[in-house]
């Protein structure tokens, strides 16, 4: 069955993401003076990665809890990351972000063009500028009123969380603009990684948390980085959080 589900999923991928393209081309020349943030865009391929892609074997199950918690306006989104399958699982939250991911992936063909339509934000993992490379598009984007999803762990875990990077952190407190905690479950079980292999059965749960207002920010991006690591800890646990996020000092 394994084989039998990733062989149709490839297939339905390869048959689609060529219309989906043509479609964001036409819709992005059509809508770029009325829309220039590609909010329709984005829309139009969150329900395509979604909807489709996402439920391509009837043995994948896919809940999002918490979409009315995702405020109006600029925010920092963060989530967690442990496959390829999280990037369409976070379309489900059908709310308009710009993603940011590592540049390799903007280098492929018909992906890597729509995310460049998008106006996604590309990183160059490893580089001692990577910070600096993501935060100026980021801020251009949220000053513009625009969010941003951000993965803090930088790369895919496994199974415990990372240490989250302090980048995304660094952005929200500068912008003084919300974090906004995604929570992430079972996309491993779909996809391991990068795959290729898929399962024929998973669950995948999408939750999100409440939004951190800058108010309960502690100055320093680090320990923010760090407290809002524990609230995904104890998400994950089934614990309530021992503590609110205020400021220090």
């Amino acid at each position: 069955m394994k084989y039998a589900v990733t062989l149709w999923f490839w297939l339905v991928f390869l048959v689609t993401a060529p219309v989906l393209f043509t479609l964001g081309l036409v819709l992005f020349l059509v809508a770029y003076p009325l829309d220039p943030d590609r909010r329709w865009l984005h829309a139009l391929i969150c329900r395509w990665c979604f909807g489709l892609w996402l439920h391509v074997s009837p043995g994948w199950r896919t809940r999002v809890e918490g979409r009315e918690l995702l405020p109006e306006g600029p925010c920092v989104l963060v989530a967690n990351h442990q496959s390829m399958a999280d990037i369409l699982a976070a379309m489900g939250l059908f709310h308009p972000y710009k993603f940011v991911a590592k540049s390799s992936l903007f280098s492929i063909p018909i992906v890597g063009w729509m995310m460049s339509l998008l106006g996604y934000v590309a990183v160059t993992r490893g580089k001692t500028s990577s910070m600096e490379q993501m935060i100026e598009p980021c801020r251009r984007w949220l000053r513009r009123g625009m969010p941003v999803l951000i993965f803090p762990e930088g790369t895919y875990s496994q199974g415990e969380l990372l240490r989250f990077k302090r980048g995304a952190f660094q952005l929200a407190l500068e912008e003084h603009v919300p974090v906004v905690p995604v929570l992430i479950e079972g996309t491993p079980e779909l996809v391991d990684g990068d795959g290729p292999w898929m399962s024929p059965r998973a669950s995948i749960r999408v939750r999100v948390l409440p939004p951190l207002p800058p108010e309960s920010f502690v100055p320093d991006s680090v320990e923010l980085a760090g407290r809002v690591r524990e609230l995904y800890v104890e998400a994950l646990t089934g614990r309530a959080p021992e503590r609110e996020l205020r400021p220090t000092g």
